[in-house]
């Protein structure tokens, strides 16, 4: 029987990891503040600086907690590298779309990504790993569909953004769940294999004149530093609190970042939200709305069972 002591400290344990994952997603969601102010710059330059300096941020911390003894059985692993360069090539396109996104004032398509996603993940769960749906799943997979279905008949387009960010972080999550690496390792291994890339992209720029971090201001050039922490530290808080909740709470906390885009796209940067793209909107949200009921139920079931 567990005592009053042991029931505090998972207490407080609990209400920890909370908080660190709901500041993983505020982070997130408030991504497009910092982007917006890097408006001057080409996104392809901000991508390569993120990819840069968040290498330089996450080598600081595996040096500090001397965590690099993964890093010698990297050559006896192929396949393992090979994952890597999926999910880098991944991040690497749902990076650039979101910056561009950002930047073009399609902030509101680019949430709608993010609300889908746990969609996009229950089907790459049936399709790939051969998991059963249950009929709530295959309602709200059906309800998304619709709602996406329905933008794109009143846009005249497929919302694209959004289907791009939503099967590119999909991708990237089925490609690091078959990867044996944390969080803190994965994201370095990624880094690592693009860090080439941005070195010799962004070399390119400067000896052309096109780098706005040669010729810019001092505020660009601190805001493209910053580009590497901004990437790193939600990473750290989202893995320290997934390693302290239930699966429930995290789900439900990760619609905090999608809601917080919306919210300034709408409210800050006033991009049209109303109407038809509202009703389409609302039928995603029904879908996510039941998928999250059907998953608590579903889970405090077992438990009681």
């Amino acid at each position: 029987m567990a005592s009053i002591t042991d029931i505090a400290i998972d207490h407080r344990s609990m209400n920890t990891g909370i908080a660190y994952a709901a500041l993983a997603y505020i982070f997130w969601g408030l991504f497009p503040l910092y982007f917006k102010a890097l408006a001057g710059v080409a996104p392809l330059e901000i991508l390569m600086h993120r990819m840069l300096w968040s290498l330089a941020v996450v080598a600081v911390i595996l040096a500090v907690r001397r965590q690099w003894s993964w890093v010698r059985t990297l050559g006896a692993r192929p396949a393992l590298l090979g994952r890597f360069v999926v999910s880098a090539l991944l991040i690497s396109l749902n990076w650039f779309v979101y910056i561009w996104a950002v930047n073009s004032g399609h902030v509101i398509d680019a949430s709608l990504g993010y609300f889908i996603t746990p969609l996009f993940n229950v089907l790459l769960g049936r399709f790939v790993f051969n998991e059963r749906l249950r009929n709530a799943q295959w309602t709200a997979v059906a309800l998304a569909a619709a709602g996406v279905v329905w933008l794109g008949w009143r846009t005249q387009h497929l919302p694209w953004i959004g289907l791009l960010l939503a099967t590119s972080f999909a991708g990237y999550g089925l490609a690091k769940k078959t990867a044996p690496l944390g969080a803190l390792e994965g994201l370095t291994l990624e880094t690592m294999l693009l860090f080439p890339i941005a070195t010799i992209a962004l070399a390119w720029l400067a000896y052309h004149a096109q780098s706005a971090f040669v010729a810019g201001p001092d505020a660009t050039r601190w805001l493209l530093i910053g580009a590497g922490p901004i990437t790193a530290i939600p990473l750290l808080l989202f893995a320290a609190g997934a390693r302290r909740i239930p699966l429930t709470t995290l789900g439900l906390l990760q619609y905090l970042s999608p809601t917080l885009q919306l919210l300034l796209g709408a409210w800050v940067y006033h991009e049209p939200f109303g109407g038809a793209t509202l009703m389409g909107y609302a039928l995603i949200w029904a879908a996510l709305l039941l998928y999250a009921v059907d998953g608590a139920w579903q889970r405090r079931y077992r438990s009681a069972a």
